[in-house]
């Protein structure tokens, strides 16, 4: 069978780290008899300049028609880009797991799951300025909050069976008090424990206790500022995956930006491009039942582990390799696992 892939390469770093991305995909194409027909498509901040729109509608299209989608980081049109796929297509469930890798130095040990809500809060981008005020509005839904508890509870299932639901309701008692309230009723229906923190509480006991937590379920825009700090406890962005994903389609992308500051220089960190990779396997395993994505995605994640113990590392993380070099050595690794 051939799955469609839908792939963006981005900005900045973008190129650079999808190169490294497609190296690793050929081997494992070759491993576990798998056929990715992979399309690219343009979008982002060159895309604008280039074109006029930061998202054209073949880009649209193209991620219609796949099977799954993956993105490079693009840069200041990453609301035009980024959140307009996620309401597009309706992916409401932004999945982040953090966790620690060999040989990265790290602030503590980590391995939490971060659900953020991904259709709503601020990110709405329902902002208006009267008489140089400016005003946001916070949209915080019954439906939405069900739907994504309903995905950590899933999550926290197959985990510890605890979900800690963030948000700031003694300050935003309408929005987060909603979100408190209709989580926990929806984490009832789950044999899961369910704890309630205050976002900057969390915040702290993350980067004090992050074992304290296991899955965390949180509003939008605190679950991207969470998930940053996290990976970062975990010794770098650079090795953060993540997932969008809807009923019936999503997309896959790294949770760091462009870098435009280093990009052309082979010297970008790859990884978490590579593990969102892994990431979109699993999805598509599960989708199309698939047992062999399953196990690529094992392999990849197992090449990953083994090249890192093998001191391969760019200067983001402690190390001297280059982009491509990383690329390159995940393909062996693949070969001979």
């Amino acid at each position: 069978m051939v799955y469609r892939i839908a792939w963006i390469k981005g900005d900045g770093i973008g190129p650079e780290i999808s190169e490294a991305t497609l190296n690793v995909i050929e081997a494992l194409e070759s491993k576990h008899n798998l056929n990715f027909s992979i399309v690219f498509y343009e979008a982002g901040d060159l895309c604008l300049s280039k074109r006029g729109t930061a998202l054209p509608s073949e880009t649209v299209e193209g991620f219609r028609n796949a099977d799954a989608a993956i993105k490079g980081p693009v840069g200041e049109t990453s609301m035009d880009v980024t959140v307009k796929l996620r309401q597009i297509f309706d992916l409401y469930a932004n999945i982040r797991p953090v966790k620690n890798f060999p040989n990265i130095e790290c602030v503590k040990n980590i391995d939490v799951v971060i659900v953020r809500e991904n259709s709503e809060d601020l990110y709405k981008g329902l902002e208006f300025e009267i008489d140089n005020i400016a005003f946001a509005l916070r949209i915080v839904s019954d439906y939405a909050t069900k739907r994504i508890a309903r995905v950590a509870g899933e999550i926290a299932c197959k985990r510890s069976g605890l979900v800690t639901i963030v948000h700031k309701s003694n300050v935003l008692r309408k929005t987060c008090g909603l979100f408190s309230r209709v989580a926990k009723e929806e984490l009832s229906k789950y044999p899961v424990k369910v704890n309630e923190m205050y976002v900057d509480a969390a915040s702290a006991v993350l980067i004090r206790s992050p074992e304290k937590f296991d899955v965390i379920l949180t509003t939008n825009m605190f679950g991207d500022i969470l998930s940053d700090e996290a990976a970062q406890i975990a010794g770098s962005l650079g090795i953060g995956p993540s997932a969008n994903i809807g009923e019936e389609k999503a997309f896959f992308e790294p949770i760091h930006g462009a870098a435009p500051d280093i990009a052309g220089k082979n010297i970008a960190n790859p990884y978490a491009m590579i593990l969102s990779f892994k990431m979109l396997m699993e999805w598509l395993s599960e989708k199309k039942n698939d047992q062999r994505l399953k196990e690529a995605a094992y392999t990849l994640e197992s090449a990953v582990v083994e090249a890192l113990k093998m001191g391969y590392k760019t200067p983001d993380i402690g190390g001297n390799k280059k982009t491509d070099e990383i690329g390159h050595l995940l393909h062996k690794l693949i070969e001979n696992l």
